[in-house]
């Protein structure tokens, strides 16, 4: 048997590369689909995996193409759901040692509540997450005011933050070096410059990122699938599809508190054990809120996860 990793998907084939660097289509064997994954996708990007090689029958081609048999444990994923099975979560990537969420105050706007639903999942999904503050080089006085009350609030969380602009080459070097070794998965809304960022820390793949930005672009998310590129100075890349849908499945609602650490560290200090923050008596949480010693946009966050969660279970 053989081994190697996913680095794409196109929903049939799996193209894997192999410790030697060589690169097989492989397909999977059909028990796949019917063990007990709530996904609309066995394998994803990021997957190790063990395959044979096979014998086409009828064709002579110089390339071989292999049968995945075996799916190595993930030490973690990141899901969204599904656009037309609601019951049902899509895998974007798997075994990825950080996220970066680029974030822009303006051109487009990305809101707290987007970025705290991303923070809380790749939580969720034990996914060490940076926020990149891009487009720095655009903002006025007030916008740069609102970066930096944002960049304070999140790093007194204990999340790293770091601000860069493509234009004037502002902390490029200090985000190739967070890149550096690791597999690394880049997210945000159309539009806030990640394909840009992406291409200014590795040239090289300055058109098969355009190729996936322009075909996130038209809103058929349903169809994009994501791939994994290896870099120049080490380490990997995943691009993925657009993450409007990305949320958190099969949750209590008493765990998503868990997934915010600055209410996670409060949770002894409640009056009841499985406190939701909403309504009980004694709620360590509401009595951080109210002397700011949790910010009101991380709790309303929160509050917001906790209807949507109801919402995806009734």
């Amino acid at each position: 048997m053989n081994t190697g990793i996913v680095i794409k998907s196109t929903g049939s084939w799996y193209c894997v590369k192999t410790e030697s660097g060589k690169t097989v289509d492989c397909k999977i064997k059909g028990n796949f689909r019917i063990k007990d994954i709530k996904s609309t996708n066995p394998i994803a990007v990021g997957d190790r995996v063990t395959f044979k090689y096979l014998e086409m029958e009828g064709e002579e081609t110089a390339k071989p193409v292999g049968l995945i048999t075996e799916i190595t444990d993930r030490k973690n994923y990141i899901v969204r759901k599904s656009p037309n099975l609601s019951k049902q979560s899509h895998i974007i990537a798997a075994n990825i040692d950080q996220a970066f969420l680029v974030v822009t105050i303006n051109y487009p706007v990305t809101t707290t509540t987007f970025i705290d639903r991303f923070l809380a999942s790749a939580e969720a999904y034990r996914i060490p997450c940076s926020l990149i503050f891009n487009k720095t080089d655009r903002y006025n006085s007030e916008q740069t005011r609102q970066m930096d009350e944002l960049i304070e609030l999140y790093e007194k969380i204990g999340y790293r933050c770091l601000k860069t602009s493509t234009k004037t080459k502002s902390g490029l070097n200090q985000l190739k070096k967070w890149m550096t070794d690791k597999t690394n998965v880049f997210s945000g809304h159309s539009g806030v410059g990640k394909s840009t960022l992406i291409n200014s820390v590795e040239p090289g793949l300055n058109l098969k990122t355009k190729e996936i930005s322009d075909y996130h672009q038209t809103g058929q998310h349903t169809t994009t699938y994501s791939e994994m590129f290896e870099l120049s100075f080490g380490g990997y890349i995943i691009d993925t599809p657009g993450i409007k849908g990305f949320g958190m499945l099969d949750m209590e609602k008493e765990e998503i508190g868990h997934y915010f650490p600055e209410i996670f560290k409060r949770l002894e200090k409640c009056q009841y054990y499985n406190c939701t923050h909403t309504h009980e008596p004694g709620c360590e949480v509401k009595r951080a809120v109210l002397d700011n010693e949790i910010a009101e946009s991380r709790y309303y966050s929160y509050l917001g996860l906790l209807q949507s969660d109801e919402k995806y279970r009734s």
